[in-house]
């Protein structure tokens, strides 16, 4: 459903709950699908417009062939999928526009005419693509704007995957993204196949030292899953740890996790599989944002939408009329922070010298851990929970309170403000249980911890946004007399927050920062 309407989905359920008003986007959030496809090096805006290769190479009359044959392919495309199409073809002008500066500032004809030919190649990719749909099952070739994987079957209903993926966003090594590798699967559940990367023949020999090995881990295999999400191939890789030198002929791994589309016809058509396309809640011929394009592309993230949205309904009905209004509320915020997040992990802006690349495994795995964690709160929502024991959540802040025999208190915890990890709070509270349960802290401050619970929720130090914005002289300097700031960074950063009961799980991403 469109953002205006996803802001709501908790809401469905109450009918006492106005509807959510719509939010303003950013550039970099919305749907790539939503803009213009046409890749322009030599106009006006474009990198080459004031060098002298302009006259050198006709480059408009290769990105209009490439454009053509775009338009032809998302014609045939089903409405689904023009969108994942649309964006594989932003990312590609994102690639050739990142290299056309600095490539052709380097007096080299070789690497330039490499630039040419990868403009030309994306052409006939393209027009390949156009001839790939209505493909049965997964024999043949796939690809995207990030190479290719040929797909054999094997004995016992088994396939073997060799993928070949090249990504050039410049001059260097570090402006490459390259990976030559195979992997095996078989079926699993959930009309996935599943398996693992297979080790690279040219990897170099482990010396024979018998007390290294024994204090080293073994290297864990990297698993790797694929499943039809319509007329696209889905390639999922999992986040097990790998390292460079066990992989030569594959430096750079993330860009397998991606939407591949069939090129050319099919050959022979045995192996028939399920070509359902899983949809979400929302219309995924119209995504509104970057992250419901990849939700879309993705049956996982697809089903965990709508599993979401069960949830909520589910819930409501049962909650008092204050806690539906604040889990509404929140849920609204976890909304616009399930819109940062795809962009924001794709395009890691603390990646320096990196973030123009595509960190499609990354921003595809920090998507759906949220997904996850927030159903897991949905789902195990302890309405009935009493006093301040356990875990609690909210969309931006985790707490996971202890309570002792003897009454004493301890609370670790964590507040976060989406993608920027300098506003991160970490802070950690201790008191008593005094007056019938209340909590008292143990602290001296102007200012001291307090937990309160409201409903079913819990409200952590609730004055400290009104003493954080106090902590600082309107000349920028730190004031003195201010009370003692309760984060263990940022003096102006607050630790309030209301949450959530939610019972234990393992998707509940407590004090660890790795999704936000």
């Amino acid at each position: 459903m469109p953002a205006s309407h996803r802001l709501a989905v908790l809401a469905v359920a109450a009918s006492v709950l106005m509807p959510t008003a719509c939010y303003a986007l950013d550039a970099y959030l919305r749907a790539l699908s939503s803009g213009p496809t046409g890749l322009s090096l030599c106009g006006s805006d474009g990198p080459l417009a004031s060098s002298d290769v302009c006259k050198q190479t006709d480059y408009d009359a290769l990105t209009a062939k490439i454009e053509k044959a775009l338009q032809a392919s998302l014609a045939k495309a089903p409405a689904n999928i023009r969108p994942l199409l649309k964006r594989d073809q932003a990312w590609f002008n994102e690639i050739m526009l990142s290299a056309a500066g600095p490539i052709h500032e380097f007096d080299d004809d070789e690497i330039k005419e490499a630039f040419v030919e990868t403009l030309r190649q994306r052409a006939t990719t393209v027009e390949a693509i156009k001839a790939g749909f209505g493909r049965a099952g997964f024999s043949g070739t796939w690809v995207n704007t990030f190479g290719s994987v040929v797909i054999r079957p094997v004995d016992g209903g088994r396939y073997r995957l060799a993928f070949d993926t090249r990504a050039v966003y410049g001059l260097g090594s570090d402006r490459r993204r390259a990976c030559k590798a195979g992997a095996l699967v078989k079926p699993s559940s959930g009309g996935w196949l599943t398996g693992t990367m297979l080790p690279d023949d040219d990897a170099p020999a482990k010396a024979d030292d018998r007390a290294a090995d024994t204090r080293a881990e073994p290297v864990k295999p990297i698993p790797v899953k694929m499943r039809r999400q319509g007329e696209t191939l889905r390639v999922v890789l999992g986040d097990t740890e790998r390292r460079d030198e066990d992989r030569p002929h594959c430096e750079h791994m993330w860009q397998i996790t991606a939407s591949y589309f069939a090129s050319g016809k099919q050959d022979t058509a045995t192996d028939k599989v399920d070509t359902a396309f899983v949809a979400p809640t929302f219309d995924c011929s119209r995504p509104g944002t970057a992250s419901e394009e990849e939700i879309c592309a993705d049956p996982d993230m697809a089903e965990n939408d709508q599993k979401l949205n069960r949830a909520g309904k589910a819930l409501l009905p049962r909650l008092d009329e204050a806690t539906r209004r604040a889990l509404t509320e929140d849920q609204r915020s976890w909304v616009k922070s399930q819109t940062n997040q795809y962009p924001q992990f794709l395009h890691p802006a603390w990646e320096k010298q990196t973030s123009q690349m595509h960190y499609t495994a990354d921003a595809r795995d920090k998507l759906e851990r949220l997904q996850r964690e927030r159903i897991a709160l949905i789902e195990g929502f302890d309405d009935t929970r009493s006093g301040l024991a356990g875990t609690w959540l909210a969309y931006n802040a985790a707490l996971q309170v202890t309570v002792n025999k003897d009454g004493s208190v301890t609370a670790k915890g964590w507040k976060w403000d989406q993608g920027d990890w300098k506003a991160g709070c970490d802070y950690e509270i201790s008191g008593r249980l005094v007056d019938g349960g209340a909590f008292r802290s143990s602290d001296g401050r102007k200012n001291p911890d307090t937990l309160e619970r409201d409903h079913a929720t819990l409200v952590v130090n609730r004055l400290d946004d009104v003493f954080a914005k106090k902590r600082w002289n309107k000349d920028g300097t730190e004031d003195a007399s201010a009370d003692e700031p309760k984060c263990r960074r940022n003096l102006s950063n607050s630790s309030t927050a209301r949450l959530f009961p939610a019972r234990p799980s393992p998707d509940i991403d407590n004090m660890n920062s790795s999704i936000r």
